[in-house]
């Protein structure tokens, strides 16, 4: 496995999305806190956007592998710390730690091409989880992982063909007071791993 990447080494140019309520970096860790009533989410029912949530996005190639350790204190459905994937407004997936609608730690994909598609994956037993996105070309997978060793994949996609692709760690907090995200152990790797 990669060694971890220190928070400042990432590739530049950096830039929010949406100013968090609070984040701090340190070498190897980055916490950011989301406002409340804060979503990345377009309706498939009724079309409404919502693009609220605070993500630190970077510029990422053609290829890539991007890897970190989420850890949450998931309060309220759909709390959540996730990976982003962001090409445009309406373009754009995340892989997220979330509360579910089944009241428990969930990893949750969501790939928006016009609108979104929500997909529940597996129930997370604990407050942390290892999330991973790879791009090769024009396809995207997701990977999630219990010990950072045995990977599971989540989902494959395409957002068409981009020009350019900003990747990052975000924080929502749809319905609740607020919600944090430490993101540890992060590597970013401009190629696809094994």
């Amino acid at each position: 496995m990669a060694e971890p990447t220190l928070i400042d080494n990432l590739p530049a140019p950096r830039q929010w999305m949406n100013m968090p309520e609070r984040w701090a970096a340190a070498p190897e860790r980055l916490l950011i806190t989301a406002p409340p009533l804060t979503n990345w989410f377009i309706s498939p029912r009724n079309g409404e956007r919502t693009s609220s949530g605070p993500v630190l996005l970077f510029k990422a190639g053609a290829e890539f592998t991007l890897t970190a350790k989420v850890t949450a204190a998931l309060e309220r459905q759909w709390d959540a710390g996730m990976l982003m994937v962001y090409a445009g407004a309406g373009l754009w997936a995340k892989l997220a730690f979330e509360k579910s609608i089944y009241q428990e730690p969930t990893i949750i994909s969501v790939v928006t091409r016009g609108v979104s598609d929500d997909c529940n994956s597996a129930a997370i037993d604990g407050n942390s989880t290892w999330l991973r996105i790879v791009r090769a070309g024009m396809s995207f997978v997701f990977f999630y992982s219990n010990d950072a060793v045995s990977w599971r994949q989540v989902r494959v996609f395409t957002l068409g063909e981009v020009a350019e692709v900003w990747v990052g760690f975000g924080v929502q907090s749809p319905i609740g007071n607020g919600a944090a995200a430490e993101f540890s152990t992060v590597t970013y790797t401009p190629e696809v791993l094994e």
